[in-house]
C-alpha cells in the first residue's frame, strides 16, 4: 500500500497548501477548517484507493493520466451541462473556438438531459446548407453513438480542419428513424445581423413595412462584430426615417455577453442592463451610459423557446427598463457564466460555471433542474403577447425562414408568422398613436 499512501500524501499536500493560503481564522472558523480538512482526507483516501484498484486490477492496462482526466471531467459534468475539462490535446482547438477561428458546421447544441439537441443553426453555415434544423437530435457522429457524450466531447468531434467532412446521424423532431447527413466543415464567418427578405442584388432588406416605416433586424448570434454591424444597420434605417423596430432574437443561442451589453446600451439612456453574481465572484452590475443612444422609437423583441444566454440578457434589459415589448414564447433559461481556469500552467483547462446573470428586476435568468414552469426564470413575453407555436407552426416557420435565408424555393403553403404579426400590429398601433396630434 506504499503507492496508494504516496498518492494520498500528494493529494493531502495540495489540500494543506490550499488551507495554508487562506486568511487567518478565529477559533470557531479554525474548528470548521479542521473538520473540513479531516473530511477531505477521507475523500482523498477514497479516491486514491479507487485509483489504485483500477490501476492494479482492471482487466487491461490503463493510462493513469486518462483515469485522472476522466475523474476531473466527471466532476465537472456532474455539476451542469456547461462545465467541462479541456485536456492538453484540445486546448489549442478550444482557444480557436473562442476566437471564432475554427472549422465547424455552424450549430449550437443543448446537452441537458439525455439528448444532444440542436438549439439553432447559423444561417448560411454548412449545417444550414445540409438541411439541419433546430429540434434535430444528434445520435451519431461518424458512425459512433453519441449516447453519454458531453457537450464538450461533442464539440471536440464536430470541430476540425476546414474542408474535412463529418457524418451525423440525425433524428428529426417528427421522426424516430436515424437519417445520415454529411456536412463539410469550414471556417465559420457568418453575418450576425440579417433582414426579413433580400433585395434583387441579394443584399438584405431591413425595412419591413414601407407605409408605417417599420424596420426588422434579426440577430443570429452575438459575436465581436455584432454591435458594430447593428449600429451601422440602425444608422441606415434611421436615415431612412424608420418609425419602429422588430428585433428578432428567436433561436438565438447567445454568444458574447459584452456584445449583448453593448447593444442594450445603444437603446437605453439609463438604467441597469445586467448583473452577475456568484458564490466566489464579486457582484458586478452594468448600467446604460448616456450618449450614442438611438432615438426613442418603439421596439418589439421576438423570442422563443431556443432564445438563450446573451439574447435573454438583451431582451430582459429592454423589457425591465420598459424600452421594448417582448413577443413570442418563454426563453430557454440559460443564464450561467462560465469561467475558463487554466490548470498545469495552462496546459489544460477547466471551464467552470462560476456565476449567474440577473436581469435588472433582480430575477435570475438561469433555469435549474429544480425550477418549475410557474417559477421565475428566463424571459416571458409581455402580457398579452405570448404565443407558443404548435409543431405545425414551428415547421412552417423554419421552412419559411430557410427559404429567405438561403434563397430556397418559397413554400407553396402561405405561412403567417404569429409572432411577427403580433409585433407588427403592436408597432403599427404605437407608431400611429405617437403620430396622432394630441
Amino acid at each position: 500500500m506504499k503507492r496508494s499512501a504516496s498518492i494520498l500524501m500528494c493529494l493531502l499536500a495540495a489540500t494543506a497548501g490550499f488551507y495554508a493560503a487562506q486568511p487567518g481564522l478565529n477559533a470557531v472558523e479554525d474548528k470548521t477548517a479542521i473538520d473540513r480538512t479531516r473530511e477531505d482526507f477521507e475523500l482523498m483516501r477514497l479516491f486514491a484507493e479507487a485509483y489504485e484498484q483500477i490501476d492494479l486490477s482492471y482487466v487491461n492496462d490503463v493510462d493513469r493520466r486518462d483515469l485522472v482526466e476522466a475523474a476531473i471531467q466527471g466532476m465537472a459534468t456532474h455539476l451542469d451541462p456547461w462545465s467541462s475539462y479541456i485536456a492538453p490535446r484540445n486546448v489549442r482547438q478550444f482557444d480557436r473556438y473562442i476566437d471564432q477561428e475554427f472549422g465547424g458546421v455552424g450549430i449550437h447544441v443543448n446537452a441537458s438531459g439525455s439528448k444532444l439537441e440542436i438549439i439553432s443553426v447559423l444561417p448560411g453555415s454548412p449545417a444550414f446548407r445540409a438541411g439541419l434544423k433546430a429540434g434535430d437530435e444528434i445520435v451519431e457522429v461518424d458512425g459512433k453513438s453519441t449516447k453519454g457524450l458531453t457537450h464538450a466531447a461533442l464539440t471536440e468531434q464536430m470541430t476540425g480542419p476546414s474542408g474535412r467532412p463529418v457524418e451525423l446521424g440525425i433524428v428529426r423532431a417528427d421522426s424516430t428513424t436515424t437519417e445520415q447527413v454529411k456536412v463539410v466543415r469550414e471556417i465559420i464567418q457568418i453575418p450576425t445581423i440579417v433582414g426579413h427578405q433580400r433585395n434583387a442584388d441579394q443584399t438584405w432588406n431591413y425595412l419591413l413595412d414601407n407605409v408605417h416605416r417599420t424596420g426588422y433586424l434579426r440577430i443570429t448570434h452575438f459575436a465581436k462584430n455584432t454591435p458594430d454591424d447593428l449600429r451601422q444597420t440602425m444608422d441606415a434605417l434611421i436615415e431612412a426615417d424608420v418609425k419602429g423596430i422588430v428585433l428578432d432574437l428567436r433561436s438565438n443561442p447567445g454568444g458574447l455577453l459584452t456584445a449583448a451589453i453593448e447593444i442594450a446600451d445603444m437603446f437605453l439612456e439609463s438604467g441597469t442592463i445586467v448583473s452577475v453574481k456568484g458564490r466566489t465572484v464579486p457582484e458586478r452590475t452594468w448600467k446604460a451610459k448616456q450618449g450614442m443612444t438611438f432615438p426613442d422609437i418603439p421596439i418589439a423583441v421576438l423570442v422563443n423557446r431556443y432564445s438563450a444566454s446573451a439574447s435573454e440578457v438583451l431582451s430582459a434589459a429592454l423589457q425591465d427598463n420598459n424600452r421594448a415589448t417582448v413577443v413570442g414564447e418563454r426563453t430557454f433559461g440559460k443564464g450561467s457564466v462560465q469561467t475558463v481556469l487554466r490548470l498545469e500552467s495552462g496546459k489544460s483547462l477547466l471551464k467552470l460555471t462560476t456565476a449567474s446573470y440577473y436581469r435588472p428586476s433582480g430575477l435570475n435568468i438561469h433555469r435549474t433542474d429544480d425550477l418549475k414552469p410557474e417559477d421565475d426564470w428566463g424571459v416571458k413575453p409581455s402580457e398579452g403577447h405570448e404565443h407558443r407555436m404548435s409543431h405545425d407552426e414551428w415547421q412552417k416557420w423554419l421552412t419559411a425562414r430557410d427559404a429567405i435565408d438561403y434563397e430556397r424555393p418559397i413554400p407553396d403553403v402561405a405561412f403567417e408568422d404569429p409572432h411577427l404579426a403580433d409585433a407588427t400590429a403592436w408597432l403599427t398601433n404605437e407608431i400611429t398613436t405617437r403620430e396622432t396630434p394630441k
